[in-house]
Protein backbone atom coordinates (compact mmCIF):
# COMPACT_ATOMS: atom_id res chain seq x y z
CA UNK A 1 0.00 0.00 0.00
CA UNK A 2 1.26 3.43 -0.86
CA UNK A 3 1.66 5.71 2.14
CA UNK A 4 1.77 9.49 2.09
CA UNK A 5 3.17 11.47 5.01
CA UNK A 6 1.75 14.89 5.65
CA UNK A 7 3.29 17.30 8.16
CA UNK A 8 1.28 19.92 10.02
CA UNK A 9 3.50 21.76 12.47
CA UNK A 10 5.06 19.08 14.64
CA UNK A 11 2.40 16.45 13.96
CA UNK A 12 2.93 13.86 11.24
CA UNK A 13 0.09 11.63 10.08
CA UNK A 14 -0.07 8.90 7.47
CA UNK A 15 -2.94 8.02 5.19
CA UNK A 16 -3.57 5.23 2.72
CA UNK A 17 -3.86 6.42 -0.83
CA UNK A 18 -5.49 3.36 -2.37
CA UNK A 19 -9.22 2.66 -2.24
CA UNK A 20 -10.35 -0.43 -0.36
CA UNK A 21 -13.65 -1.55 -1.91
CA UNK A 22 -14.42 -4.20 0.71
CA UNK A 23 -15.12 -1.66 3.45
CA UNK A 24 -18.67 -0.62 4.22
CA UNK A 25 -19.77 2.81 3.09
CA UNK A 26 -19.89 5.68 5.59
CA UNK A 27 -23.69 5.74 5.44
CA UNK A 28 -23.95 2.06 6.31
CA UNK A 29 -21.41 2.40 9.10
CA UNK A 30 -23.37 5.07 10.97
CA UNK A 31 -26.74 3.32 10.98
CA UNK A 32 -27.48 1.11 13.94
CA UNK A 33 -31.09 0.01 14.49
CA UNK A 34 -32.74 2.46 16.87
CA UNK A 35 -34.61 1.22 19.95
CA UNK A 36 -38.32 1.82 20.36
CA UNK A 37 -37.81 4.86 22.58
CA UNK A 38 -35.72 6.58 19.92
CA UNK A 39 -38.30 5.77 17.25
CA UNK A 40 -41.06 7.17 19.48
CA UNK A 41 -39.02 10.35 19.92
CA UNK A 42 -38.48 10.40 16.15
CA UNK A 43 -42.23 10.59 15.59
CA UNK A 44 -42.55 13.54 17.99
CA UNK A 45 -39.53 15.33 16.51
CA UNK A 46 -40.74 14.79 12.94
CA UNK A 47 -44.17 16.12 13.92
CA UNK A 48 -42.54 19.25 15.36
CA UNK A 49 -40.57 19.70 12.15
CA UNK A 50 -43.68 19.22 10.04
CA UNK A 51 -45.48 21.90 12.08
CA UNK A 52 -42.56 24.26 11.40
CA UNK A 53 -42.71 23.59 7.65
CA UNK A 54 -46.50 24.10 7.64
CA UNK A 55 -46.03 27.38 9.53
CA UNK A 56 -43.57 28.47 6.84
CA UNK A 57 -46.14 27.73 4.16
CA UNK A 58 -48.78 29.70 6.06
CA UNK A 59 -46.44 32.71 6.29
CA UNK A 60 -45.75 32.52 2.55
CA UNK A 61 -49.45 32.32 1.69
CA UNK A 62 -50.23 35.24 4.01
CA UNK A 63 -47.43 37.28 2.46
CA UNK A 64 -48.57 36.56 -1.08
CA UNK A 65 -52.18 37.36 -0.23
CA UNK A 66 -51.18 40.85 0.84
CA UNK A 67 -51.27 40.60 4.64
CA UNK A 68 -49.87 43.64 6.44
CA UNK A 69 -46.13 43.13 6.92
CA UNK A 70 -45.00 46.45 8.38
CA UNK A 71 -44.68 44.93 11.87
CA UNK A 72 -43.58 41.38 11.03
CA UNK A 73 -42.07 40.14 7.77
CA UNK A 74 -44.06 37.11 6.72
CA UNK A 75 -41.41 36.08 4.21
CA UNK A 76 -38.62 36.37 6.78
CA UNK A 77 -40.63 34.28 9.22
CA UNK A 78 -41.34 31.78 6.44
CA UNK A 79 -37.63 31.43 5.71
CA UNK A 80 -36.84 30.97 9.41
CA UNK A 81 -39.58 28.39 9.97
CA UNK A 82 -38.66 26.54 6.76
CA UNK A 83 -35.01 26.33 7.81
CA UNK A 84 -35.63 25.28 11.41
CA UNK A 85 -38.65 23.11 10.61
CA UNK A 86 -36.75 21.37 7.82
CA UNK A 87 -33.78 20.68 10.10
CA UNK A 88 -36.01 19.30 12.85
CA UNK A 89 -37.92 17.20 10.32
CA UNK A 90 -34.59 15.85 9.04
CA UNK A 91 -33.61 15.03 12.64
CA UNK A 92 -36.83 13.07 13.06
CA UNK A 93 -36.12 11.13 9.87
CA UNK A 94 -32.56 10.47 11.01
CA UNK A 95 -33.74 9.11 14.36
CA UNK A 96 -36.37 6.94 12.69
CA UNK A 97 -33.79 5.42 10.36
CA UNK A 98 -31.19 4.88 13.11
CA UNK A 99 -28.78 7.71 12.32
CA UNK A 100 -27.29 9.03 15.51
CA UNK A 101 -26.67 12.57 14.27
CA UNK A 102 -30.41 13.25 14.49
CA UNK A 103 -30.33 12.99 18.27
CA UNK A 104 -28.14 16.06 18.68
CA UNK A 105 -30.44 18.20 16.56
CA UNK A 106 -33.50 16.81 18.32
CA UNK A 107 -32.14 17.47 21.82
CA UNK A 108 -31.04 20.97 20.81
CA UNK A 109 -34.49 21.72 19.37
CA UNK A 110 -36.23 20.54 22.55
CA UNK A 111 -33.92 22.61 24.74
CA UNK A 112 -34.67 25.67 22.62
CA UNK A 113 -38.38 24.94 22.68
CA UNK A 114 -38.70 24.81 26.47
CA UNK A 115 -37.99 28.53 27.12
CA UNK A 116 -40.38 29.40 24.28
CA UNK A 117 -43.12 27.37 25.93
CA UNK A 118 -42.39 29.08 29.26
CA UNK A 119 -42.78 32.47 27.62
CA UNK A 120 -45.96 31.40 25.83
CA UNK A 121 -47.53 29.95 28.98
CA UNK A 122 -46.32 32.33 31.69
CA UNK A 123 -45.20 35.50 29.93
CA UNK A 124 -48.04 35.70 27.41
CA UNK A 125 -50.69 33.90 29.45
CA UNK A 126 -51.25 31.48 26.55
CA UNK A 127 -51.48 28.38 28.74
CA UNK A 128 -53.40 26.48 26.06
CA UNK A 129 -50.37 26.66 23.74
CA UNK A 130 -47.46 26.65 26.15
CA UNK A 131 -48.26 23.67 28.37
CA UNK A 132 -48.99 21.03 25.67
CA UNK A 133 -45.89 21.98 23.68
CA UNK A 134 -43.78 21.90 26.86
CA UNK A 135 -45.14 18.44 27.68
CA UNK A 136 -44.23 17.18 24.19
CA UNK A 137 -40.72 18.65 24.49
CA UNK A 138 -40.22 17.08 27.92
CA UNK A 139 -41.50 13.69 26.78
CA UNK A 140 -39.15 13.85 23.80
CA UNK A 141 -36.20 14.64 26.06
CA UNK A 142 -37.11 11.79 28.40
CA UNK A 143 -37.26 9.41 25.43
CA UNK A 144 -33.94 10.65 24.02
CA UNK A 145 -32.20 10.30 27.39
CA UNK A 146 -33.76 6.94 28.30
CA UNK A 147 -31.36 4.11 29.16
CA UNK A 148 -32.06 2.28 25.89
CA UNK A 149 -31.42 5.46 23.86
CA UNK A 150 -28.15 6.10 25.67
CA UNK A 151 -27.09 2.48 25.19
CA UNK A 152 -27.90 2.78 21.46
CA UNK A 153 -25.89 5.98 21.29
CA UNK A 154 -22.92 4.35 23.00
CA UNK A 155 -22.80 1.41 20.57
CA UNK A 156 -19.75 1.37 18.33
CA UNK A 157 -21.18 2.13 14.91
CA UNK A 158 -17.91 1.31 13.15
CA UNK A 159 -17.75 -2.27 14.43
CA UNK A 160 -18.03 -3.55 10.87
CA UNK A 161 -15.09 -1.46 9.65
CA UNK A 162 -11.67 -3.07 9.32
CA UNK A 163 -9.73 -2.33 12.50
CA UNK A 164 -6.64 -4.37 11.70
CA UNK A 165 -4.36 -1.34 11.74
CA UNK A 166 -4.06 1.21 14.55
CA UNK A 167 -5.08 4.79 14.03
CA UNK A 168 -1.89 6.76 13.41
CA UNK A 169 -3.32 10.24 13.60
Amino acid sequence: AAVVEVAFGLTISTARTRHEPNRTSRLEAVTVPAPTTVRQAAVLVAAEGAVGVVAALVFVVRGLSGADQHVVSGFGNAAWFALIGGAVLAAGWALWTGRKWGRGLAVFAQLLLLPVTWYAAVGSQQWFYGIPVAIVALITLVLLFSPSALQWLAQDSSASADKAEPDTR
